[in-house]
């Protein structure tokens, strides 16, 4: 099974939530939200070579952490993966929606700079300005647009600009969120938990989210969960050999 968007740093203890993931026998893609937490989090997916981690710069917390962004440059050639980054246009962050621009077009520029990486991307109700921040900047690499939640015209740009999909338990859960699923073409969903976010306990990481979020993915498609996780698998890997 396949975790693409999973906090490890974020549980109360980080250690036991990836032994937990790696027992599992899960890949996990491990994102951070800021350039300073990526080098401690990378420690807990040492020997497990199937838990990743990204180097992320949160949008909610953009304007916090900008002063990271040199620290940003230097690391982003020691991995593959950037995550979680983007913008969020929720009432909450908006006095500080500026900074996230800055801060995302940055990003997108240092990773193009760096050859290309695949990126985790945040888009709540921000996600045409993700899409137009995207085509600012060719040769970024590979979006995975993370739990989207946008119209199914914002919905229909991302698939026609290449964009992939991460999805979990929640998104499949509701109804807006599985007619979004329905669209997205098969050969670019991967499965996601957002955890700690989507799990009771905190203390350890749960693969019954993954499993959850295979067995709706099944029944939206109406195939079996083991024809499922087999297009799963095929995704991924189709997604490492590009």
């Amino acid at each position: 099974m396949i975790d693409f968007h999973c906090h490890l740093d974020l549980f109360s203890e980080p250690q036991s939530a990836a032994e937990a993931a790696h027992e599992a026998g899960l890949y996990v893609l491990s994102v951070t939200t800021t350039p300073k937490a990526f080098v401690k989090t990378a420690l807990l997916a040492k020997g497990k070579k199937r838990i990743q981690t990204a180097l992320g710069l949160h949008p909610e917390i953009a304007h916090l952490r900008k002063s990271e962004l040199p620290l940003f440059d230097r690391l982003v050639v020691e991995t593959r993966y950037v995550g979680e980054v983007g913008l969020d246009g929720s009432r909450d962050f908006a006095a500080h929606f500026e900074d996230q621009e800055m801060v995302f077009d940055h990003v997108l520029s240092s990773c193009a700079k760096a050859g290309g990486k695949i990126i985790s991307i945040h888009s709540r109700n921000a996600a045409t300005k993700v899409l137009d921040a995207l085509e600012r900047h060719p040769g970024f690499g590979i979006p995975i647009m993370h739990w989207f939640s946008g119209t199914p015209s914002q919905l229909r740009r991302a698939i026609d600009m290449g964009c992939w999909f991460s999805v979990g338990r929640p998104m499949l859960k509701s109804s807006k969120g599985r007619q979004l699923v329905s669209t997205i073409p098969r050969n670019r969903i991967l499965t996601e938990t957002d955890a700690p976010f989507t799990t009771k306990d905190e203390k350890s990481y749960q693969p019954a989210e993954v499993k959850t979020a295979v067995e709706e993915l099944a029944s939206l498609w109406e195939i079996s969960p083991t024809e499922t996780g087999n297009r799963l698998k095929d995704n991924l890997r189709t997604l490492l050999a590009a």
